[in-house]
């Protein structure tokens, strides 16, 4: 047995000539067929299908393949079936027989499902995916990329979570759902970053959106991207395949913004790096774009001569999808045979689409049909009682995740919603200090004006009254003196009367908002602690008291969590929150000066998934604009409702208070 594995060994090595690796195979082979032990000639043959596939040796790898399915079957050996179904899926995927992959694909998945390797699943899922891609099965390819995250999410592999959501942006592409699609990338970057090694993943992820805006016709944007990969130091020497991909793209942003400087040269550079890499696909696209950079300059010689080049090498690379774009532009070019050219597009149309449905339905057949036909041939045949065995432990194991899941899930969220109430009472508890504080100064108010009107006034008045009472009888001069008098102290009482009533006017006239007296502690609060300048903008004359409680709790919650990211991240010096009223919605802002950051690697932390369940609460939106040394702008759009009727807005415009 130790000589079969070292032939094996000796068969893999990529140093030897192909004929070396095939001869010490052949001899492999030849001595595992007399193996009399069917456990050991399993794993022996499947070593042999696994080697002789890289090797590319079709032949004696479907012989070695054939063998080990029927061995492991027969033994029930699920580990080594699963494995030789995977292996002849990726033999059907180069050989571009994308049904027959996704069979065997899905027939490992269930073995490996059953077998509790999550890993590999999810794997089989993705595999599963690409298959579906390939044939525009959109809808089937992302339920199955789907499938796999949730299996790896829970194990952290952020290599197989890059390489879904990688998926899922380009299945978004193709459906031109570009916003979905930049989206996808975005967290496939997260996970990359997640990643110890180099940025090459990174650097082709940030070409993967670029590509997204120059589909969508976003061609400044496109730029910018492209721009941004081709200056990283060394792509071209350590991955020369995206360096041709990403600059073709560039030259052809370019040209298509109306830019046209150097673009024919970047475009030959990309033509001599694919040239030498080989990559007849790649030269197709470059020949091709290159023809229509050509025609927008008038010059049909050299357009048709590249387009008829873009032509040849899609034809050699059985590319169909660049096939149908190269004989569109044809049509363009070449006047003369443009009819040919679009006789072969509608002929090679309808031929994909025929077959691409077909396979589709396939697909659904081939899942219908998988369960039975491996139940019946390949896994339960001699091992029915130990399979319903594991059946039923992998259905307990299921059940208890379930259940621990759901009951996790459920203490989660009683205790974000005692979290929230806590908060919320804690609100109400600060505005209804405000309104003791305003109930308070009312009173002070009321016993002063009290003892004015008994101190001042009635005493002026008695005084008064008592002099002319002791004059109704008198007519001399110092009668009419004394009378004058007493007519001077009550028009003193009655100027005293009406500063009192002004007094008591402007009070009854003069808005106490609670809620905003209540921003303005916040604001103080963080500007003191944090020793940064803090403002609060709002209109004056807006009963802001008048807001139902729920939206002044929640935004009271929203603006705080926002000003302890200003101060935790942004590094910032100045804070300004704004309030406006308009047409019954309410648009808070929180802007600071802060260093800003990239929105494309922004991860959402506890307090900005907290604002999210507020603002949904609200049926309200946000909006974060920030880039860096530009500062962070969070705004917050809120259907207003009241508790009661409230002030309609004025003119007199926005009133600021600042804390420093």
């Amino acid at each position: 047995m130790d000589s079969l594995f070292i032939m094996i060994n000796q068969g893999k090595n990529a140093e030897l000539s192909f004929e070396a690796r095939k001869n010490k195979l052949g001899r492999a082979l030849t001595k595992a067929s007399s193996i009399s032990n069917d456990s050991a000639k399993t794993k022996i043959f499947a070593l042999l299908s696994l080697a002789y596939k890289k090797l590319n040796d079709s032949l004696n790898f479907r012989l070695t393949n054939h063998e080990t399915l029927k061995l492991a079957g027969k033994v029930g050996d699920s580990v080594s079936l699963a494995e030789a179904n995977w292996d002849l899926a990726d033999f059907y995927k180069r050989e571009t027989l994308a049904d027959s992959a996704y069979y065997h694909y899905l027939a490992a998945q269930k073995i490996y499902s059953a077998l509790g390797k999550t890993n590999e699943s999810s794997t089989m899922f993705n595999n599963m995916a690409i298959a579906q891609s390939s044939v525009k099965d959109h809808t089937g390819s992302e339920i199955n990329t789907i499938n796999a995250i949730e299996l790896l999410k829970p194990l952290n592999n952020y290599q197989q979570l890059f390489n879904s959501y990688t998926n899922l942006g380009a299945i978004s592409v193709e459906l031109k759902e570009y916003d979905r699609a930049i989206d996808y990338y975005n967290i496939a970057l997260d996970y990359q970053n997640k990643l110890a090694g180099d940025h090459t993943l990174e650097s082709a992820t940030m070409s993967n959106i670029g590509y997204v805006y120059l589909d969508k016709g976003d061609y400044v944007k496109a730029i910018s991207y492209f721009k941004t990969v081709l200056g990283e130091h060394g792509l071209r020497h350590r991955n020369p395949k995206l360096y041709a991909l990403t600059l073709n793209n560039f030259a052809f942003s370019k040209f298509k913004s109306g830019e046209n400087k150097n673009v024919e040269s970047e475009f030959l550079e990309a033509l001599k790096v694919r040239d030498s890499l080989q990559d007849v696909t790649g030269l197709s696209l470059t020949h091709h774009d290159l023809a229509e950079y050509y025609l927008s300059q008038s010059d049909t010689t050299l357009a048709t001569n590249q387009a008829k080049k873009a032509l040849g090498y899609a034809e050699i690379a059985d590319n169909n999808e660049r096939i149908l774009k190269t004989l569109q532009l044809l049509s363009k070019i070449d006047s003369k045979n443009s009819s040919t050219y679009n006789q072969r597009y509608i002929t090679l149309s309808d031929s994909l689409q025929e077959e691409e449905r077909q396979i589709r339905n396939k697909f659904a057949r081939i899942r219908f049909e998988t369960d039975e036909y491996i139940a019946e041939n390949e896994i339960l045949e001699s091992e029915t009682q130990l399979w319903a065995g594991i059946a039923f432990a992998v259905f307990l194991l299921g059940a208890s995740a379930i259940v621990i899941y759901d009951q996790r899930s459920k203490n989660q969220k009683l205790r974000f919603q005692q979290e929230q109430q806590a908060a919320n009472q804690e609100i109400f508890n600060l505005m209804l200090g405000q309104k003791q504080k305003e109930e308070e100064g009312k009173k002070s108010e009321q016993k002063r004006i009290s003892e004015e009107l008994h101190d001042g006034v009635l005493g002026s008045m008695m005084g008064a009254r008592m002099v002319l009472t002791g004059l109704n009888k008198k007519n001399d001069s110092e009668a009419e003196i004394q009378r004058m008098k007493a007519i001077d102290v009550l028009q003193n009482v009655e100027k005293e009367v009406r500063e009192i009533s002004h007094a008591l006017s402007h009070a009854a006239y003069e808005k106490m908002h609670n809620f905003i007296l209540s921003l303005q502690d916040l604001l103080k609060t963080v500007g003191n602690t944090a020793n940064i300048h803090c403002s609060l903008v709002y209109d004056k004359e807006w009963e802001w008291d008048s807001l139902n409680g729920e939206i002044k709790i929640n935004t009271y919650r929203m603006v705080q969590e926002s000003l302890q990211n200003s101060v935790k991240h942004a590094q910032c010096k100045n804070v300004t929150v704004t309030f406006v009223n308009k047409e019954n919605t309410l648009l808070v802002t929180i802007a600071d000066d802060g260093k800003g950051f990239r929105k494309t690697s922004r991860k959402r932390g506890i307090g900005m998934r907290n604002i999210a369940s507020r603002i949904e609460k609200l049926n309200g939106e946000y909006h974060i604009e920030s880039s860096p040394g530009n500062g962070t702008t969070v705004t917050l759009e809120i259907p207003v409702s009241y508790s009661d009727h409230p002030v309609h807005q004025t003119t007199k415009g926005l009133q600021p208070f600042e804390e420093t």
